[in-house]
């Protein structure tokens, strides 16, 4: 069986935010989808059917000094400022708290679309919208449904949606990321999954991976993808989103006390993180270009991008598009001019 190569994504500028903490409420999405200088806009990971228990005593996030790893004092259970040379951030975090259905509310409703569908819309009328990617989790069945309903959503509305599965929070107990782990990622992969409910639009889909370490957890990845192509011409997958944070990492404060809550350890982003996503995306673009069944797959860049240079090192290494995290909590939305300001006024070549 011959598979037609899946839908690309589409997104210029090729800079937007990575799935995070400061893509959560309609707000944080709107001065996203308004900023002129993003190509597309991500939603925080969400869940199908409830949002997830966030405890502002224990769910938390701090930005450190990464030349110092000095913290700064005080709660970090409300939202921050991050201080001169606090580049980095440190989080426990898990997902949104705000469930998908609403998420999908929030596009139409930021998008300018109606409710119903409209018999006479014209096809061609999201040419000039920005694409969202709608940042999901959960098992392979309940990942089945958000494809479903944000397909749904894609046919009925014509707003220019991917999906972003994410398989890499390490902030989870129990749940260790399945990126890691050819076996648990397999069923994330079986294209069967995803043709439910009789929704037949298509919406390009990819995974978000957790940072690889050793050249055997992109092996275990490439064969994955390969085996998910089986007997057809293609992986089934449109993007690889490279990636979420450095789990098992600790900031002490002052009194030499966990910065966070609990054991204190949760994902590091920001400067720290930039080499080692750096060499994810190489690896990862190297990886996919070895196999005609993935080299169609393209890679968005994550990790300690704050500047036009960082954006520029990305590309380099083979990322299609940017994504920025740390650097948004920072700065908030004006990172994204900056650094078109730094490419000296859309100019986005590397």
């Amino acid at each position: 069986m011959t598979l037609a190569q899946p839908p690309p994504i589409h997104i210029y500028p090729p800079l937007l935010n990575s799935a995070n903490p400061w893509a959560t409420t309609l707000q944080d999405l709107k001065a996203l989808y308004e900023c002129p200088s993003t190509g597309a806009v991500t939603t925080r990971t969400t869940l199908l059917e409830e949002g997830f228990a966030h405890d502002p005593n224990f769910h938390q996030y701090t930005f450190f000094n990464a030349s110092t790893h000095a913290a700064p004092s005080g709660t970090v259970s409300t939202p921050l400022a991050a201080a001169p040379g606090e580049s980095a951030s440190l989080n426990n975090l898990g997902y949104s708290p705000i469930t998908l259905d609403t998420y999908l509310e929030f596009i139409r409703e930021i998008a300018g679309e109606p409710a119903a569908a409209d018999e006479n819309m014209d096809n061609n009328n999201n040419k000039n919208k920005k694409l969202f990617i709608v940042s999901v989790t959960g098992n392979p069945d309940e990942v089945a449904e958000c494809y479903t309903r944000i397909a749904v959503l894609a046919r009925d509305t014509r707003i220019p949606l991917a999906i972003e599965i994410n398989l890499s929070c390490p902030n989870i107990p129990g749940k260790p990321p399945p990126a890691y782990d050819a076996e648990a990622l397999a069923p994330y992969l079986d294209l069967a999954g995803w043709w439910s409910g009789g929704v037949t639009t298509q919406v390009p889909w990819g995974i978000k991976t957790p940072p690889y370490t050793h050249a055997g957890q992109f092996a275990m990845l490439g064969a994955a993808l390969v085996r998910a192509a089986g007997k057809m011409s293609y992986c089934p997958i449109s993007f690889v989103t490279a990636t979420n944070t450095l789990g098992s990492c600790l900031v002490l404060s002052d009194a030499a006390e966990p910065r966070l809550a609990g054991s204190g350890v949760g994902g590091m982003a920001g400067a720290p993180l930039h080499p080692l996503a750096l060499g994810n995306v190489r690896a990862l673009r190297e990886m996919l270009d070895a196999a005609p069944q993935t080299r169609h797959v393209a890679v968005i860049g994550v990790g300690g991008v704050e500047d036009a240079d960082g954006y520029r090192r990305m590309r380099r290494v083979g990322a299609a598009a940017v994504g920025v995290g740390t650097a948004l909590g920072r700065k908030g939305v004006k990172v994204f001019g900056e650094i078109e300001e730094g490419l000296a006024r859309r100019k986005w070549e590397v």
